[in-house]
């Protein structure tokens, strides 16, 4: 029963509002993708393409398409049908080369594939060969993680989020997805690892710089109260997304976070730590 109710209750937080082993190369051309999902979502996207700059990816390419809260889900924008968003996302599609197409994990609890598939489907006629990913936020609201962990029948919130990971978007999500797709490879990038374990780190005295809980995007964990990122996660998600996409090894690589903190020592390990089954 407490399952169900984590089920339900996933639907109503806006959670969400070829192969290369490169290494920094700066004779790689850069993907060109199509990037669409929420507020939880937007920062990643937009700093991969800063990101991936710096490393020499210097034709990076991507149309990003985002939208708050549930308006940001892969339904929502498949049923605006009439939409300028809904016609950006075909429109980059129908013009062909679109090598990776990235979602953000927001879903109806009775549908968990439900405009993924619908995407997918489109995408693939003049795009045949491009990969999916999908980017797992938090649970929103993290001055009530453990409260909300505890309510649901789990003893924290990372064995919260794990669930939600493994259980609820690869159990339910990702492998129906596969199923339907067979030749296209899905994969996930579990960027709510980066706030769980950078909270923990602050809450530990591990933080090698001075990082309030909430406030100011560049000196804070989170925004607000919903749990928006502050710049420290923002560039360990984005390391996650160089890791997932470039296969970036991190133990090498060189750009300059701004912060002292290693974020590409954690950023590594939470990659390193995510199922391989759902790795690129």
């Amino acid at each position: 029963m407490l399952k169900k109710s984590f089920i339900y209750l996933l639907s109503l937080i806006v959670i969400a509002s070829c192969s290369r082993n490169t290494g920094t190369n700066n004779n790689d051309p850069g993907y060109r993708m199509l990037l669409i999902g929420n507020s939880f979502f937007k920062p990643y996207a937009e700093q991969l393409d800063i990101v991936a700059a710096d490393e020499g990816y210097g034709n990076q390419n991507s149309t990003h398409v985002f939208r708050g809260g549930e308006n940001g889900w892969a339904i929502s924008f498949w049923n605006d049908s009439t939409t300028t968003s809904h016609q950006e996302i075909k429109e980059a599609f129908d013009n062909g080369g679109i090598e990776y197409f990235g979602m953000t994990s927001g879903s109806s609890p009775t549908n968990r594939t439900e405009g993924f598939k619908e995407w997918i489907q489109y995408g693939l006629q003049e795009n045949p060969d491009m990969k999916v990913f999908i980017s797992i936020p938090p649970i929103d609201f993290p001055s009530n993680w453990t409260d909300t962990a505890q309510h649901f029948g789990f003893n924290s919130i990372e064995s919260f989020y794990d669930y939600f990971v493994n259980t609820i978007i690869h159990k339910t999500g990702v492998d129906p997805l596969r199923a339907e797709f067979p030749n296209t490879p899905i994969f996930t990038i579990p960027t709510g690892w980066a706030a769980i374990h950078l909270l923990e780190m602050k809450e530990n005295g591990l933080l090698l710089d001075s990082i309030n809980f909430s406030g100011p995007k560049a000196s804070s964990l989170f925004t607000d109260a919903k749990g928006h990122q502050g710049q420290i996660i923002v560039e360990t998600g984005t390391l996650m997304w160089l890791k997932g996409i470039y296969r970036e090894d991190l133990g090498t690589n060189s750009y300059s976070t701004g912060f002292t903190t290693d974020l590409h020592a954690l950023a590594d390990e939470i990659m390193n730590e995510h199922d391989p089954l759902y790795n690129q």
